[in-house]
């Protein structure tokens, strides 16, 4: 029988639409404050949540709002600045349509959420494995975050895959010291594929916003190409890292082969001369006589 169709990918809307967020999540997700994010809101630069008792509670358009904050502040823009920015996004284009474009482009790639651990915690999840050299070098990683007593983790999916290295025996040294390789090799990679994603605004021209009735559109395509874009690198992925393995075995194939060439043999090999009747040579029957 033919193997079933593939089911193609998603783009994940409904799953990230309904993740929602207390304000310490929030802050959390976003590597901010709640401070921050009170002061944001007070400004009008982010909306109000929706409150549930006395619980307010955020989405991820709270959450794309607030990574876009961050990063105009980061490359030294001013709050007043951004204030003005989004004021006369808001009055010269419709509202509906700029918050459609900026969620395609700006919501997380994963549902994961960032959670919290104590100290003891982790030595409980990594045993003798764990060493404040590893959980310096963590931070230092930005895979987890000092928060109070203790830290933050924004991937508790790559935490647990840390925990089974430690089990099966890898050092976390080495562990870490392949993330820290990988990443501005990854980043390099990730760099061209949101190019992929978001270079239909560059029709428009550099530090312009397409017109209002592209919007839809163009929020349609990028999220259409962000899970296609997540299926190429994971197969690409896979296909060297099995290229890899076998390279590796192969190579360390070849040198058990070549060390067995090179080692005496275990017993000498005695080869028995042959006997005086095995040397002498056997009577050629004479074709005249008859035989018998």
């Amino acid at each position: 029988m033919p193997p079933p169709p593939e089911t193609p990918p998603t783009d994940g809307r409904e799953q990230l639409e309904a993740m929602e967020y207390t304000i310490d999540e929030l802050a959390r997700a976003a590597n901010t404050t709640v401070r921050n994010v009170r002061a944001y809101q007070d400004r009008g630069l982010l909306t109000p949540p929706e409150r549930r008792g006395r619980v307010g509670i955020y989405t991820q358009a709270h959450l794309s709002r607030l990574k876009l904050i961050s990063h105009l502040l980061g490359r030294g823009y001013t709050l007043a600045n951004v204030q003005e920015l989004l004021q006369a996004l808001v009055d010269g284009r419709e509202l509906h349509a700029i918050l459609g474009l900026e969620k395609a482009i700006n919501s997380p790639w994963t549902t994961e959420m960032p959670q919290h651990y104590s100290f003891l915690s982790l030595v409980r999840m990594f045993g003798n494995a764990i060493s404040m050299p590893a959980l310096n070098k963590a931070v230092a990683l930005g895979l987890l975050e000092t928060e109070g007593l203790g830290y933050n983790c924004r991937s508790p999916k790559l935490l647990e895959a840390g925990v089974a290295f430690a089990k099966a025996g890898f050092p976390l040294d080495d562990v870490l010291r392949v993330i820290d390789f990988a990443r501005p090799l990854l980043q390099q990679v990730s760099d061209q594929v949101v190019g992929l994603a978001v270079g239909e605004l560059d029709r428009y021209g550099e530090g312009k916003l397409p017109p209002a009735e592209d919007m839809p559109r163009l929020a349609e395509t990028i999220w259409h190409v962000r899970p296609l874009a997540m299926v190429m690198i994971e197969a690409e992925m896979r296909r060297a890292l099995e290229q890899s393995a076998t390279k590796y075995l192969g190579d360390r194939v070849a040198a058990i082969i070549e060390h067995l060439r090179e080692q005496p043999p275990p017993f000498p090999v005695v080869v028995p001369e042959p006997s005086p009747a095995e040397n002498t040579p056997s009577p050629t029957p004479d074709p005249a006589q008859p035989l018998g």
